[in-house]
């Protein structure tokens, strides 16, 4: 083996651990996008799977976003008492109403109410993606403090971390691998990353390559699991039943 051989520069970089007060916060457009895709999904609802008029909770959760854009509007810097609770009341208001919509589609779909299979069906497709976005964003927000706090503090200040992922672990793995992980590049999970996890969960009905190691994780990935393991079990009876026909 070539010892004299230069690093390349990338890698260099890779291995230089910038203070975390330096990074530039997580970008707040994705997180804005997959708000207002949650909401949007929840407009479209049938009727019946909703508890209140219409357009009440798409109103709230927008009048909850507008302060949270006006603290970051391009990254996410910034933080104090009040916007972090709005931040956990909007995910957790998203999360309910969708759940709450569960158990309307769950009634709708066992009940000789269901006359007409296909809109329901289209319903549970849709609960089921807001699902995956509503947990994607609360594992977001609580995993080691929250979006703002990954980026802004020490990590030796961080708050005990929610999820283990796999970069979390892989500094003695080869070179290449190993020039990522969050040891030597000073990497942290964003809303992507979560949002992965969100959707292993729902389709697998377990963690796959990323960890809970928290109990309130286990907790929301459990609540997860069943929520989309429900849909899952009801579409695909109400789809067999209807070909018996």
């Amino acid at each position: 083996m070539d010892s004299g051989r230069k690093t390349p520069d990338h890698r260099v970089k890779a291995r230089e651990r910038l203070p975390r007060h330096e990074r530039r916060g997580e970008a707040r457009l994705p997180a804005v996008l997959a708000t207002l895709t949650a909401i949007l999904l929840y407009l479209a609802l049938p009727e019946q799977l909703l508890f209140v008029p219409r357009f009440i909770l798409p109103a709230l959760e927008v009048l909850l976003l507008i302060p949270l854009i006006a603290v970051n509007p391009r990254r996410m810097t910034r933080q104090n008492r009040f916007s972090r609770l709005v931040s956990l009341i909007l995910v957790a208001l998203i999360g309910i109403s969708n759940l709450v919509s569960l158990g309307l589609l769950v009634h709708a779909l066992v009940s000789d109410k269901a006359q007409e299979g296909g809109p329901l069906l289209i319903a549970a497709l849709q609960v089921w993606a807001t699902g995956i976005i509503v947990f994607g964003l609360a594992f977001w927000e609580l995993d080691r403090g929250g979006p703002v706090v990954r980026t802004q503090a020490e990590r030796s200040e961080l708050p005990l971390a929610d999820f283990r992922f796999s970069q979390d672990e892989n500094d003695d793995a080869v070179e290449e691998v190993a020039d990522g992980a969050s040891r030597s590049s000073d990497w942290v999970p964003t809303l992507m990353d979560y949002l992965y996890v969100s959707v292993t969960n729902s389709t697998a009905f377990s963690p796959t390559d990323t960890m809970p190691l928290s109990t309130r994780a286990k907790a929301l990935m459990a609540v997860e699991s069943i929520a989309a393991l429900i849909t899952s079990l009801l579409v695909i009876a109400h789809a067999v039943g209807v070909l018996d026909k």
